[in-house]
């Protein structure tokens, strides 16, 4: 009986602000003037509106059509002309990995080389790296990879690893030989 009586009241409770809200203004206040000027205007509206029900200004029905900023063509921001191509990364024995340091754009798309030349087994590391952009894919003779997620990248022997990806998350980010301490054993990116 008393959880009747509580639910009783709370639905009262809940239902008070809804009619507080549907009740007109005093006719003598200026919002009732105002409301019942909006009324007529939406009636005029309605009616004027009755002879083109047939046209819809949003196109097919059911669709939502959302603009962008950026009209990137057909294949969006993945198209081959909005990528760009970085510098390649080098995994040589003594070599530095990166002649310099990648400055990249958020929402921008990249694209990069890694080349080993076999001389040692070596990897690239970078999980925060990894973690601040949108791995589109990696491809190894001619096989594309479509990764959730990446931490590294290891080469036992020679070869070429292409990899793209749109930089999202500002801040600076390195990769890394695993267990190397040098500044030239590292490729920094600064994405702004």
């Amino acid at each position: 009986m008393t959880r009747l009586l509580t639910i009783l009241l709370l639905m009262a409770g809940l239902a008070a602000p809804a009619t507080a809200q549907e009740t007109a203004p005093d006719a003598g206040t200026p919002e009732a003037g105002a409301a019942a000027d909006g009324a007529a205007a939406a009636e005029q509206d309605d009616d004027d509106d009755d002879d083109d029900d047939g046209d819809d200004a949003g196109g097919e029905a059911g669709v939502h059509e959302a603009g962008a900023k950026f009209d990137y063509g057909f294949s969006g921001l993945l198209a081959r002309d909005n990528r760009t191509d970085l510098a390649p990364l080098t995994l040589a024995s003594g070599q530095p990995v990166a002649t310099d340091e990648y400055k990249l754009k958020s929402g921008g798309y990249y694209r990069i080389d890694i080349n080993a030349d076999g001389s040692q087994e070596l990897a690239l590391s970078g999980g925060d790296f990894f973690r601040a952009v949108w791995v589109n894919e990696i491809v190894i003779n001619d096989i594309e990879i479509r990764p959730m997620g990446v931490h590294s990248l290891e080469f036992d022997d020679a070869g070429t690893a292409t990899f793209s990806f749109i930089a999202i998350v500002p801040g600076r980010y390195t990769l890394s030989i695993p267990g190397s301490h040098g500044e030239t054993q590292q490729a920094v990116f600064n994405i702004q």
